[in-house]
């Protein structure tokens, strides 16, 4: 082999330089890197130009997303207390929350029915409390509601009717006193249609129920006279049909239409209409 055959040789064993090898040192190390490692320094200026823009698209939506949320708390708020500041709604709150205007005992008579006695006023909180002052009771089907009271709102005392009669409870008009003995009682007004959702209805000697005509009435310069008149037909016609699923015979608004004042009806007034069932079973 001659000199330059020699010299050709070895130039052709020297080994060359690839793509690999000729890549800078920071590519190489980057390439070593592990998963999941963080890329240099260089390759992270791209994506940073990259995410400024979503990220000023991010705080836009977020100050949108709060004036949104500001716009429906007002629009909850101001019709809140809009009805807050009405005084029906305010006398509700504070009898519910406050002083409730009846008060409750609950006793085991002679024959082992559990009783709640409920008296004082019927107002405008009054159904609420009903309901709550039951459960704590745990009165059963059958068991007993005395009841004495002058009557009050309309609508709470057919709603508690409507309570008692769900729940099958009988009704007596009495109260409870110190010792746990029954005693006779009134019953008048709105109280009348509690004791009307008894499943039975039971009469104590010497207690009395009381009806009177139910008017609407509206604060002044708010309503016509026809408009009043309009609406003290359809309440009439709310007790009527109210009376009829209890199973109070139609004649009992004769009694109620015949007078402002309370009339007190007889023991056989009462059977009459069916809006007393059977006597007193307690002693």
């Amino acid at each position: 082999m001659t000199d330059g055959e020699r010299r050709q040789s070895a130039k052709g064993s020297v080994p060359q330089v690839g793509p690999a090898q000729a890549r800078p040192a920071a590519e190489r190390m980057d390439a070593a890197r592990p998963w999941g490692a963080p890329p240099s320094q260089q390759s992270k200026l791209p994506e940073q130009a990259t995410t400024a823009q979503p990220a000023r698209r991010w705080r836009g939506s977020t100050l949108a997303s709060i004036a949104f949320a500001a716009l429906l708390l007002a629009g909850v708020l101001i019709p809140a207390y809009q009805d807050l500041s009405s005084p029906g709604a305010w006398t509700y709150w504070k009898e519910f929350f406050g002083s409730p205007s009846m008060t409750s005992s609950v006793v085991t008579m002679a024959d082992g029915r559990k009783a709640l006695a409920i008296d004082g006023r019927i107002g405008p909180a009054s159904a609420s409390w009903f309901r709550e002052r039951l459960d704590a009771a745990g009165l059963n089907s059958g068991d007993l509601v005395f009841l004495s009271s002058p009557g009050g709102s309309l609508d709470q005392g057919l709603i508690m009717g409507a309570v008692v009669r769900a729940r099958g409870l009988t009704t007596v008009v009495g109260r409870i006193d110190s010792s746990g003995r029954s005693q006779p009682a009134r019953c008048a007004s709105a109280c009348v249609f509690v004791f009307a959702g008894g499943k039975v209805r039971e009469a104590m000697p010497r207690s009395m129920l009381g009806v009177h005509q139910f008017s609407s009435t509206g604060a002044k310069g708010e309503e016509s006279a026809g408009d009043l008149v309009s609406r003290t037909q359809r309440t009439t016609g709310i007790i009527l049909d109210y009376m009829t699923k209890m199973g109070v015979s139609p004649s009992i608004m004769q009694a109620m239409t015949a007078s402002k004042d309370i009339r007190w009806l007889t023991e056989k007034e009462a059977f009459e209409m069916n809006l007393v069932t059977a006597r007193y079973a307690g002693s």
